[in-house]
C-alpha cells in the first residue's frame, strides 16, 4: 500500500541523533551538516519504490554535494520481519548502489518516529540552521523513471543551498510504509 508524506512544516528543527553506519562509524546529526544544508532520507533495501529510484537518489546526492548540501540515508525498518533490511544487508545495498553518503541504522526506530517519517523514501531537506525546507517527492516520474522528469528534490535542495528557503509548492513523496516493530 502506498503512503504519502505530510506537507512540509517549514522551519521545523531536525531532531538530533547518533546512529551507527554501514561504514563502521557512528554519525551525529550535527556532524553531517553541509555548508548549505542537509538532506536526511529514510529509505530501506526491500521497498519497490526505493529500488526503482535508488539510481536517481544516488545521482542527485552526488550532484547536491557540489552545492554544499550533505546527504545521509537512514533505514528504520523492522529487520526481524523484513530481513532484507538488516544492518548487514544495508551495507551490501550501499555498496551495490554506489552510496557516497552514510547509510545509518535506526534499529529501535526512535529517530524515524522523532522525524515523523512515514514511508520509504521519505525526504527531509534542511537549511544550514537545521530548519526543514523540503518534504516532497524525488521527481515527477514517481516510481517509474521518465525521461526529462522534473527533479523536484534536486531543484528544491539546490534552491535551499542558494537561498536558505525551499519552494512553497511541494508534492508529497510516495512509497511503502515504514515497517514498524510490533508493540
Amino acid at each position: 500500500m502506498a503512503v504519502e508524506t505530510p506537507v512540509c512544516d517549514f522551519g521545523w528543527k531536525a531532531p538530533a541523533f547518533s546512529l551507527p553506519a554501514t561504514d563502521g562509524k557512528t554519525y551525529k546529526l550535527e556532524d553531517l551538516m553541509g555548508d548549505n544544508g542537509l538532506l536526511v532520507m529514510f529509505i530501506c533495501n526491500h521497498c519497490p519504490y526505493v529500488k526503482s529510484v535508488i539510481d536517481r537518489i544516488v545521482r542527485d546526492a552526488n550532484e547536491l554535494k557540489e552545492t554544499g548540501i550533505n546527504i545521509v540515508a537512514i533505514c528504520a525498518n523492522d529487520a526481524n520481519d523484513y530481513p532484507e533490511d538488516s544492518f548487514e544487508n544495508m551495507g551490501q545495498f550501499a555498496k551495490d548502489n554506489g552510496f557516497t553518503f552514510p547509510y545509518l541504522h535506526d534499529e529501535d526506530q526512535a529517530i524515524a518516529k522523532s522525524y515523523n517519517a512515514v514511508c520509504t523514501p521519505d525526504f527531509f531537506g534542511f537549511d544550514k540552521n537545521f530548519g526543514l525546507q523540503y518534504r516532497g517527492r524525488l521527481d515527477a516520474s514517481r516510481k517509474e523513471a521518465a525521461p526529462d522528469a522534473r527533479r523536484d528534490l534536486f531543484e528544491a535542495m539546490k534552491q535551499v543551498a542558494q537561498t536558505g528557503k525551499g519552494p512553497q509548492e511541494q508534492i508529497p513523496s510516495m512509497g511503502c510504509s515504514i515497517k514498524w516493530i510490533a508493540a
